[in-house]
């Protein structure tokens, strides 16, 4: 159970966390689902973390107010998938279907995990032509390809030349996904983040600098919809 202290009207709940290479405390708010974690030195004191928290509650409610709403995948929502903007309809088939700029979803499944699994399929195929392509220009290969909803990461390259990526990245622009999958692939070459890296990734995507913005300005934006729940 984590360790929590709250603040403020109206209540603010905050997870702390204790780090022992912390020299200070760092305050955030998951984009993802709203939670505040305090990162704190491992032997500092809860009086001093409270009063770190009241400090900042005005900057707290700042933050938890401009989180994304959850948006819920229902019939007559309309989504973009990897470029393509579709509305979602049900029917009584058992798959769900395609067609121009409608996605049909079974009635008999919650909508949610109907979609979710659609996805999931498309984004294997988009991602793993993609890595192929990158991987085959630098003269290596990976071992496989791996999709998750992960809270705080968009994909990331192991020592055994395993990729992961985040399957919600099909609901951003096409761009950004092909950024996050040469970054990955640029892993496998060089496994830090240092200049020869990110000449690895020039090379691959040499315009890859206005996709990386656009995922740390609206990334949180693609944890809004919510899979799970409908």
């Amino acid at each position: 159970m984590a360790e929590t202290l709250t603040i403020g009207a109206p209540p603010i709940t905050v997870e702390l966390r204790r780090n022992a290479r912390a020299k200070r405390m760092t305050l955030r708010v998951s984009a993802v689902d709203g939670v505040v974690r305090l990162s704190l030195p491992k032997r500092g004191s809860l009086k001093a973390a409270k009063r770190f928290l009241v400090e900042q509650e005005a900057w707290l409610h700042g933050h938890i107010g401009k989180r994304p709403k959850r948006v819920a995948i229902a019939e007559g929502l309309t989504i973009s998938l990897y470029g393509e903007s579709f509305l979602l309809r049900t029917h009584s088939k058992s798959r769900v279907t395609l067609a121009p700029d409608t996605l049909f979803l079974p009635d008999t499944r919650p909508a949610g995990q109907a979609l979710e699994g659609f996805i999931k399929t498309r984004a294997k195929s988009v991602i793993t032509k993609l890595a192929d392509t990158d991987s085959t220009t630098l003269g290596i290969s990976f071992s496989k390809i791996s999709l998750r909803d992960p809270r705080s990461r968009w994909g990331s390259c192991n020592t055994d030349a395993n990729l992961m990526f985040s399957w919600r990245l099909m609901l951003a622009p096409p761009e950004v996904l092909r950024y996050v999958v040469a970054h990955e692939v640029a892993h496998l070459r060089e496994m830090n983040h240092s200049s020869a890296f990110w000449a690895e990734v020039a090379g691959l995507m040499p315009d890859y600098e206005a996709p990386r913005r656009w995922l740390k300005s609206n990334g949180g934006q693609l944890h809004r919809f919510d899979f799970k729940n409908t």
